[in-house]
């Protein structure tokens, strides 16, 4: 047989396989149900088990997929897709259907330090709310919240019940009205008792967003970090090619 044929025939029994496994986990299967195993699939598409591995690597990789050493591959729970668009987390989840909460709020007041202090243009002996949360969709833990905003901007903040939306606590009640964020996204694991408050195990991998927000004056009125899931949560981002380079 010609190599490019047989190739080409790997290539389209391959295809095959991905659509009929996506088809599963899209229609079919549960989050947590098991998928067939390697050798079945082997069987029933007529490819090597190597084939399937690879499909299944590839769609462990893309979060539909994940596998337990000695007992198979389980269908993954849906991942949460953020963009790049400046809302918050009870928005995120609401456009998803989702119910936004928290398992724990900590509101006090406190000296910002050096670090905050610098983050908020602020003498580190200013005052800032801090605002601890553990979000949640559906009840079910997905980021750690750490968040600070100048005392002197939102006073009494630290005395009030905080639920639902920080954002539109802010527009309503000081005036406050985000603009503007600089933000930065890093891959990090969970230690202990971070793993311990998102229900995963330790060592489990995590995104770490610091930011900084601003509203129309160009006043820092917001600092933030917040540890996401990485099994449960994505970033989307839409990039553009530029014109002045078409050589690639």
């Amino acid at each position: 047989m010609n190599e490019s044929i047989g190739s080409g025939r790997a290539a389209g029994k391959g295809a095959q396989l991905r659509a009929y496994l996506l088809g599963l986990i899209d229609a079919e299967m549960k989050p947590h149900e098991k998928l067939p195993t390697e050798r079945e699939l082997a069987e029933s598409f007529g490819v090597t088990r190597l084939t399937v591995r690879r499909a299944l690597d590839q769609l462990g990789y893309e979060g539909r997929v994940y596998r337990t050493q000695g007992a198979g591959t389980f269908v993954s729970e849906p991942r949460i897709a953020k963009s790049v668009e400046l809302t918050s987390f009870t928005q995120d989840m609401r456009a998803r259907g989702l119910v936004p909460g928290s398992l724990e709020t900590i509101v006090e007041e406190i000296a910002a330090g050096a670090e905050i202090g610098a983050r908020l243009a602020l003498s580190p002996r200013d005052h800032v709310a801090h605002i601890f949360r553990v979000r949640t969709a559906d009840g079910e833990p997905m980021c750690i919240e750490h968040t600070y905003i100048p005392a002197k901007l939102a006073p009494g903040l630290a005395q009030v019940s905080l639920e639902g939306s920080l954002y539109k606590l802010l527009t309503e009640s000081y005036n406050l009205k985000v603009e503007k964020a600089e933000q930065s996204i890093h891959a990090t694991v969970l230690d202990a008792p971070l793993a311990k408050l998102l229900g995963v195990p330790e060592f489990s991998p995590a995104f770490k967003v610091s930011r900084v927000a601003f509203d129309a004056r160009n006043q820092r009125i917001e600092y933030a970090e917040s540890v996401y899931r990485a099994d449960r949560y994505s970033y989307d981002f839409v990039i553009f090619r530029t014109t002045r380079d078409q050589s690639n």
